[in-house]
């Protein structure tokens, strides 16, 4: 199905909006971590925490699944299709990755967080979850997500099976290949 066209730019910007709301709601994500896990100021650490969890709850997981969604319809609605190019297919599995891995993700910050508003939490509390907060998660899900922008501006060729059977009009490919 084919939008029209003041549809298609509606879900196209709501697309763009929830995407680069996801990666800076991840870049903001990234600096509590960074403050969290290199402060001294013990005000600064709890603060840290409480505020990424607020902000894992309250942002980066609605604009995650919100980019998820609108980038589908956008897809479906639209020439691209989902599964006919593969630059929109590797944006769609890594920002499958991304909201699931943030997912997993969501307990270990809550506990972190937890943590923080009981105690003051010293260098050595918590070291090895706090550093996993920092790489390889947010930063490797700020890399991914700049890995789909980057993908969205320069759509590079390359259509897959179902997209070249899909233009040439076959139905399915020769030999049972």
């Amino acid at each position: 199905m084919t939008m029209t066209s003041g549809l298609r730019k509606f879900a196209l910007t709501a697309h763009v909006a929830c995407s680069v709301g996801f990666l800076g709601a991840v870049a903001g994500f990234l600096a509590l971590a960074i403050a969290g896990l290199s402060s001294r100021d013990a005000q600064v650490v709890r603060a840290a925490y409480l505020a990424m969890e607020l902000t894992t709850w309250s942002v980066v997981v609605p604009l995650s699944v919100a980019s998820l969604l609108t980038g589908i319809v956008q897809a479906l609605g639209t020439p691209w299709g989902l599964f006919r190019h593969y630059w929109v297919l590797v944006k769609l599995l890594l920002t499958v990755v991304t909201t699931s891995v943030l997912l997993l993700q969501t307990e270990p910050i809550s506990h972190i967080a937890a943590a923080a508003a009981e105690k003051v939490l010293s260098s050595a509390d918590l070291r090895a979850l706090r550093s996993s907060l920092v790489f390889p998660h947010a930063a490797g899900g700020l890399l991914l997500l700049l890995v789909t922008t980057t993908l969205s501006v320069y759509k590079p060729r390359g259509m897959t099976r179902y997209g070249w059977r899909k233009k040439h009009g076959q139905h399915a490919l020769p030999n049972g290949a």
